[in-house]
C-alpha cells in the first residue's frame, strides 16, 4: 500500500509540473516579444459595482474579479482545466478517494504582516465558506477537516467525491484571516470587510463609491518578484457608451464580460491598441437563465414553464442581441462543460404550442388578450440584459402574457431573489467546470435556502434530480457519472424549472500594454500576479 501511495504521490506531481508548463506556454505568445517589466497600474472596467469584496459573502462577478486580486484560494485551474498550485503548493489522494492532503506555500503572510497558516485555511472552511451556497455543499461531505501542522492541511470525506479537486477556486475557496474574522460578530458585520485583508499580490487601499476601487502592489507577496504592477484601479462607468470610448481610447485598460455591448465587440476587438481573447472562461462557463418562482401560481404548473421555452425566441436573442457572444441553450449545464448532453427535449421558437399549454391550462384571453400577468426583474448588469428582458416582454405579449419590467440594482436583485420575492428574474450562472458543483445547486431540493443567492432560488424541488445529482457526485468512473447527468438533464429539461436562455461565450478585451493577464481558466478573476504593461 506504501508503494501505491508514492507512486499514486509521484504521478500527482508530475501531473502538476506539467499543467503548470501547459499554463507557462500558453502565455508565451503573448509576451515572447518583450521581458516582463516593473511598475505601472493597469485600469480596468468594473460594472456594475458589486456590494462587496469579500467573497464570503458575494460571488457576483465583480466581486469575484476584484476579491480574486486580494484573496486567494488553495487551487486555480489551466484551461484545460487541470488543478494548479496557488496557496497549496501540491497536494495528494489516498487510493479510496476520501483523504486529500494539501502542503501549503511557505513564507505567506496577510496584508497585515500577520503569518498565514493551515488554521486560516480549517477556519474559513469551517466557519465561513460552508456556509455559503456552492462549499455548503462540498463541506457536508467532509467528515473531518484537520491541520496536522502549520504548513499542512487535511480534508476526510465520509464518502467518494469527484469533483472534489475542482471546489477549490476563488469563488467558492476564497481563505479569510482567522485572526480577523474568528469572532462573535456576525461576518456579514465585521468591521474588516470595508478594508479587505488577504494573501493575494494585491492589497485594498481605497474604495470611491460610485467611481473607483484602488488596489496597490503587495510588497511582501510569497511569489518571488510578483507581481509587476504597482497596482489596478477599478473604475465605475455605468454608460455603455463610456466604457466603450474609455477602453477604445485607453482611458481603461481592460473590459471582460459585459463591460461593452456585444455589438461593438466585434469592431473594437480589430483596433490596433486592443486584442481580444476568449480564453479564461472555461471554469466559468456562464448561462443565461430566467429563474421561474416555482412555488407561485401559474409558475407552480410545468405547462405554463414549458409554454415560456417556446414562447421565447432565444435564438432572436443569440443572434440579434447577443451578436455571436453565445448559443441558445439546450438545458441546465453549459455545452463546454463536463457531461454535457445535447439529447433532450427541444424547445424552439413555437408561439402556437405555447398558447396550446396555456389553453389546456385553463388561461384563456380576456378582453384585452391578456391571460396572465407576472413581473420580472432583469439581471442589472447593464443596457444588454434590459434589452433581453424588453424583448421577452414582446414575445410573451404575443401569447397572452402581460410581463411587467421591475428595476433594480446589484444589491436589491441579490435580496430579492435570494428571498425569494420574485416572478421571473434574470439571472446569469457560473458552471465551476464540474455539475457537481456549479449545475446542482440550482435544481437541488436539498439547497432551497432563504435569503442565500446562487442557491436553489426557484425553489424546484424533485427527490428524483437530488438522487442523481447524488450519485453522479459520487461515482468514480466517469462513464456512470455521464449516465446520471444525462438522466438528470432529461428529467430537468421536461420539468423546465426555469427557462435557459444562452450559453455564454465571453471574452476579455485588453490594451495590447497589457500582458500575462489571462493565464489560466480563471481569466480575468485571478490573482493578476503575472501581468505587466509594456511601454506605451
Amino acid at each position: 500500500m506504501q508503494l501505491v501511495n508514492q507512486a499514486r504521490r509521484a504521478i500527482v506531481k508530475c501531473a502538476l509540473a506539467a499543467a503548470a508548463a501547459t499554463a507557462t506556454f500558453a502565455n508565451l505568445p503573448a509576451q515572447a516579444a518583450e521581458t516582463p517589466q516593473y511598475g505601472g497600474v493597469l485600469t480596468a472596467i468594473l460594472h456594475p459595482e458589486p456590494p462587496s469584496l469579500i467573497l464570503a459573502l458575494q460571488q457576483v462577478a465583480g466581486t469575484q474579479m476584484v476579491g480574486g486580486k486580494i484573496f486567494e484560494s488553495l487551487l486555480t485551474y489551466s484551461f484545460d482545466l487541470k488543478p494548479l498550485p496557488s496557496l497549496a503548493k501540491s497536494w495528494e489522494v489516498s487510493d479510496d478517494r476520501l483523504t486529500y492532503t494539501f502542503h501549503l506555500q511557505p513564507g505567506v503572510t496577510w496584508h497585515d504582516g500577520k503569518p498565514f497558516s493551515s488554521a486560516d485555511v480549517v477556519f474559513s472552511y469551517e466557519k465561513v465558506l460552508s456556509k455559503t451556497p456552492r462549499t455548503r455543499g462540498l463541506m457536508e461531505n467532509v467528515e473531518s477537516l484537520t491541520a496536522p501542522d502549520a504548513d499542512t492541511v487535511v480534508f476526510k470525506l465520509k464518502e467518494p467525491y469527484a469533483a472534489f479537486l475542482y471546489a477549490f477556486d476563488i469563488g467558492g475557496g476564497a481563505i479569510l484571516p482567522k485572526h480577523l474574522y474568528d469572532v462573535d460578530t456576525p461576518i456579514a458585520q465585521n468591521p474588516n470587510n470595508a478594508h479587505p485583508i488577504g494573501t493575494g499580490p494585491f492589497k485594498f487601499k481605497k474604495w470611491e463609491r460610485g467611481s473607483y476601487i484602488e488596489l496597490v502592489k503587495n510588497e511582501n507577496y510569497w511569489k518571488p518578484g510578483r507581481p509587476y504592477l504597482d497596482g489596478i484601479t477599478y473604475r465605475m462607468i455605468p454608460d455603455a457608451a463610456s466604457r466603450r470610448l474609455a477602453i477604445e481610447q485607453g482611458t481603461v485598460m481592460q473590459a471582460w464580460l459585459h463591460d461593452l455591448e456585444p455589438v461593438d465587440v466585434p469592431r473594437v476587438a480589430k483596433l490596433p491598441n486592443l486584442k481580444h481573447t476568449n480564453k479564461g472562461y472555461e471554469y466559468w462557463s456562464t448561462m443565461q437563465w430566467i429563474e421561474l418562482n416555482n412555488t407561485r401560481p401559474p409558475f407552480n404548473d410545468k405547462r405554463f414553464r414549458q409554454a415560456l421555452m417556446y414562447a421565447i425566441n432565444r435564438q432572436f436573442i443569440a443572434d440579434k442581441i447577443l451578436f455571436g457572444q453565445g448559443v441558445v441553450a439546450s438545458g441546465p449545464i453549459h455545452h463546454n462543460t463536463r457531461f454535457y448532453d445535447a439529447n433532450v427535449k427541444k424547445y424552439d421558437y413555437d408561439p402556437e404550442k405555447a398558447v396550446a399549454l396555456l389553453d389546456e391550462m385553463g388561461l384563456k384571453p380576456n378582453a384585452d388578450g391578456v391571460r396572465v400577468s407576472v413581473s420580472m426583474i432583469p439581471t442589472p448588469y447593464g443596457e444588454m440584459h434590459r434589452r433581453v428582458a424588453e424583448y421577452i416582454k414582446q414575445n410573451l405579449s404575443k401569447v397572452g402574457i402581460a410581463l411587467n419590467l421591475e428595476s433594480t440594482d446589484v444589491g436589491g436583485w441579490v435580496s430579492r431573489v435570494g428571498n425569494w420575492d420574485f416572478d421571473m428574474a434574470g439571472n446569469g450562472v457560473f458552471q465551476y467546470a464540474d455539475p457537481a458543483i456549479g449545475v446542482a445547486r440550482t435544481y437541488m431540493g436539498s439547497n432551497i435556502r432563504k435569503g442565500v443567492m446562487f442557491s436553489n432560488t426557484s425553489q424546484y424541488n424533485n427527490p428524483k434530480v437530488d438522487e442523481l445529482f447524488d450519485l453522479a457526485a459520487k461515482a468514480g468512473d466517469d462513464a456512470d457519472r455521464q449516465k446520471y447527468y444525462s438522466e438528470v438533464q432529461r428529467i430537468l429539461v421536461e420539468d423546465v424549472p426555469l427557462v435557459w436562455l444562452i450559453d455564454t461565450k465571453y471574452g476579455t478585451v485588453l490594451n495590447k500594454r497589457v500582458h500575462g493577464a489571462i493565464t489560466t481558466a480563471l481569466g480575468a478573476a485571478d490573482t493578476y500576479s503575472d501581468a505587466w504593461l509594456s511601454k506605451e
